[in-house]
């Protein structure tokens, strides 16, 4: 299971899946403009099969429920 979490030395500390140098703000952006998760894949290969359920469980957490309208 992909998680997301501030690693020291990968990408300056801020959030990213686990075992990528992907943001997690950078995929929260997709989700927030509702691309589908398709299109997410297509332009970050390297994300696991998961990863994009990671970034909305880690959203819910940090952001709650209304993380969708977060800016």
């Amino acid at each position: 299971m992909s998680k997301v979490a501030s690693v020291p030395g990968v990408m300056s500390g801020k959030p990213v899946v686990v075992g990528t140098r992907i943001l997690a703000e950078t995929i929260l952006s997709y989700l927030r403009a509702d691309v589908p998760a398709e299109r997410i894949f297509a332009d970050y290969p390297s994300l696991p099969d998961d990863g994009v359920e990671a970034i909305r469980r880690w959203a819910e957490v940090t952001y709650r429920p209304d993380w969708k309208s977060k800016t």
